[in-house]
């Protein structure tokens, strides 16, 4: 008997079928190295019209456009949008933070998700899904810094290597999250398609200046904030130890009542902040709760996407 590899977890039987048919096309103008199903920056002979350029001697005399001659007695060829693939990459966030596993976290294989599970999974199904329609995707580790690095490409094997290298790290260390985003604008080479899964504990106002230069190199951004129910609403009643995942050291006994209001004024305050940071660039942000079914949660966010 065939055994399946663990790292096919990820993407269980009904995820595989809930995304088989769905597609995640790019906004605007992508760079590829293949023909595929997104717009171009580059004009080519595909059958979506964009410009007319007047005859230079060595053209195709089939391209001529004799409805234009016919009114300006003059030679102009048509020029059409070529289809390429999209390039995309996928940061998902395996700082220390995202160990924090939520009372109310969905369930997979009987065990509740962790954020960085929930993380992963979602991650899966985007990889799955853009690499099934034709486009290249690649993945980047992350906590203060990239410890993984595959780059893009489309093939099936790829997509085995990246879940894989998704199922085998294990969250720790700080987050730094605007770094990362400064190093990976250096390290993609064409514009494309990024995709951050991440809490976003760092520094709002350093994450957005890390977008701004994605954004000023061309990339589309796709902003995942996943968190737990706890970390949105604070449910706590009784006295609690609260720990720092990624400073061990910092632990505080806290009585919840008497910081609540304030603790959900500041929270409430930095979600506010990093979505008006997203809406700066003109990023896609969709904020994510582990209790919620991630796969919901996708297929919600690509209809809305779609419908753009």
């Amino acid at each position: 008997m065939i055994q399946t590899p663990d790292y096919m977890r990820l993407l269980p039987p009904t995820v595989l079928a809930r995304f088989s048919q769905v597609r995640m096309s790019a906004r605007g103008f992508v760079e590829g190295f293949k023909s595929g199903d997104h717009r171009s920056l580059y004009l080519g002979s595909s059958t979506e019209f964009a410009e007319h350029r007047e005859y230079s001697p060595g053209d195709d005399p089939r391209g001529l456009d004799w409805r234009v001659y016919g009114k300006m007695d003059r030679y102009y060829i048509k020029q059409y949008v070529e289809e390429t693939n999209l390039r995309a990459t996928i940061l998902l966030d395996a700082s220390a933070s995202m160990r924090f596993v939520g009372d109310s976290a969905m369930t997979v294989a009987g065990g509740r998700l962790s954020k960085f599970g929930y993380a992963q999974h979602l991650a899966a199904a985007i990889a799955y899904l853009l690499t099934r329609q034709g486009d290249a995707v690649g993945l980047v580790n992350f906590d203060s810094q990239v410890r993984d690095r595959l780059p893009a490409a489309s093939k099936a094997s790829h997509l085995r290597r990246l879940l894989q290298t998704m199922h085998q790290v294990r969250p720790g260390g700080e987050s730094k999250l605007a770094s990362v985003l400064h190093e990976i604008a250096q390290l993609i080479p064409r514009r494309g398609l990024v995709v951050v899964i991440s809490d976003f504990f760092d520094d709002v106002a350093d994450i957005t200046a890390a977008l701004h230069r994605l954004k000023h190199r061309k990339h589309e951004l796709v902003l995942f904030h996943v968190l737990a129910d706890e970390e949105l609403h604070f449910p706590y009643s009784s006295a609690t130890n609260f720990r720092d995942l990624e400073r061990v050291a910092d632990e505080v006994d806290v009585d919840p009542a008497a910081i609540r209001r304030e603790y959900l004024r500041q929270f409430n305050v930095y979600l506010q902040q990093l979505e008006a940071g997203c809406g700066q660039v003109e990023a896609d942000y969709l904020r994510l709760c582990t209790k919620d079914r991630y796969e919901d949660s996708l297929a919600s966010y690509l209809s809305s996407r779609a419908k753009r």
